[in-house]
């Protein structure tokens, strides 16, 4: 079993009480707000609160029962401080942007509210979005619910300690460096990381900014069980995308290990083989198939050249050149040399399984992500501990369901369940049926 700090339904759940009137969308959120002043002090997840708005929203709810289309009526919830909600601040963790306040809601915002949902407030992230802790000039430091000497991880790490703790049912991130799927197996709860374009991220943007969806990043969402991600992954999706729903001893796995840059650790692998076998007892095909894997030490070194540029938005890198737009044609038919090999391998396997990172939930560390090292059994390891398994899916643009699966120690540990591109509804399914073999 993996370590749960609360008894908390969660949105499904408790949306059909909120229906079934046995609670009405004021208690609903009056219960949330009472939990995140009971247990965020020591957490620091829910850092922009609209605690007002959110009872003012309820009230206009009280009384009536869900229409169509409206499975989160009245469920209170957060959201990642980079999603814009009009009239709160939208500052990506930077001092400089602590005073923009977003006019226009998110188009993921949009969706979550006419499905029904309130938003409680907005959740910690670290500056520009870009570590796997959370801390930052304009809210503090995010600590992990298991462990608070720990990072929940990054950058959707509020969202998921906020899950994590009980305070919230639901929650939505972004994820282009493993933001989604890191907080999610740090903390103990589900993630999905969308394939590019099936989610729209407009409204997500770098502050006081308009612009295009950055290259790489997606938008997904984060809950406590599979039922609940795959509801929140269809009330936002931009894609009617199909689901095939195969039962696991219909299933071909290639389980990764190991990435050839880092070796996982051995606090991970156990409980990540644990489950691993117990999919293959259940009558799932495992495979162990180098072979049949692209080049990722290659793959890895082109992911982090398009990430970098990315990131720095045309910026000078860490070496001063800038990237020309031949550099990144040239990193464009890597990326599609690469997804038709993944296209190829998926072939013969439904999904590939292996670790969200080599590591647990890290001690907080204000070193810089660069010079960064995580200790390991045999020595240490910098990015590449998180980021070259973060990078398995999305530089090919793939989608990823991170599930616990088990502990290393009093810690949770995550496995990651990536399927062909656009599969995302099959790898949310695939989750949920691999989380009720292991959990029930």
């Amino acid at each position: 079993m993996y370590p749960k700090l609360t008894q908390e339904p969660g949105a499904i759940a408790l949306a059909a009480q909120i229906a079934r009137g046995e609670l009405s969308p004021l208690e609903a959120v009056d219960a949330a707000i009472a939990r995140i002043e009971a247990l965020d002090g020591a957490i620091n997840a829910v850092v922009v609160r609209d605690f007002d708005r959110a009872r003012d929203a309820a009230r206009a709810l009280d009384g009536q029962r869900p229409g169509q289309g409206q499975p989160l009526f009245g469920l209170p919830m957060t959201i990642k401080e980079s999603f814009n909600i009009a009239g709160l601040p939208t500052s990506w963790g930077l001092a400089e942007h602590k005073g923009y306040i977003a006019c226009e809601d998110a188009v993921v915002v949009k969706r979550l509210k006419r499905a029904g949902a309130i938003f409680l407030g907005k959740t910690n992230v670290p500056p520009f979005l870009s570590d796997w802790q959370c801390d930052n000039p304009n809210y503090g430091r995010t600590n992990n619910p298991h462990d608070a000497a720990r990072s929940p991880g990054g950058s959707s790490g509020g969202a998921a300690a906020a899950l994590a703790s009980g305070m919230v049912p639901a929650e939505y991130g972004s994820d282009i460096g493993g933001s989604i799927r890191i907080p999610a197996h740090f903390s103990g709860v589900w993630g999905h990381k969308t394939t590019w374009g099936a989610v729209s991220g407009d409204g997500q943007n770098f502050p006081e900014t308009d612009g295009h969806e950055i290259a790489l990043g997606v938008v997904g969402p984060l809950a406590r069980n599979g039922a609940d991600l795959a509801l929140l992954l269809d009330l936002t999706l931009d894609l009617p995308l199909p689901r095939h729903d195969k039962p696991i001893d219909q299933c071909r796995f290639l389980y990764l290990g190991d990435h050839p840059l880092c070796a996982v650790e051995g606090a991970v692998r156990d409980p990540i083989e644990a489950a691993i076998v117990a999919i293959g007892a259940a009558g799932g095909t495992i495979k162990q198939d180098p072979a049949a894997l692209p080049d990722l030490v290659r793959a890895h070194g082109d992911y982090m050249r398009m990430l970098g540029i990315a990131m720095a938005m045309g910026a000078p890198g860490p070496d001063g050149k800038l990237a020309s737009a031949a550099d990144w044609f040239a990193l464009l038919d890597a990326q599609t040399r690469l997804q038709r090999h993944w296209a190829a391998l998926f072939e013969h396997y439904d999904f590939v399984l292996a670790a969200p990172a080599a590591i647990p939930a890290f001690a907080h560390d204000l070193t810089s992500m660069q010079q960064r090292r995580f200790p390991l059994e045999h020595g240490t390891a910098g990015a590449e501990a998180v980021l070259a398994y973060a990078g398995l899916a999305t530089f090919p643009a793939l989608p990823s369901t991170v599930l616990p699966v088990g502990a290393a120690g009093h810690l949770p540990v995550g496995m990651q369940v990536i399927g062909p591109r656009f599969a995302d509804r099959d790898c949310v399914a695939m989750a949920t049926r691999i989380g009720q073999l292991l959990h029930g």
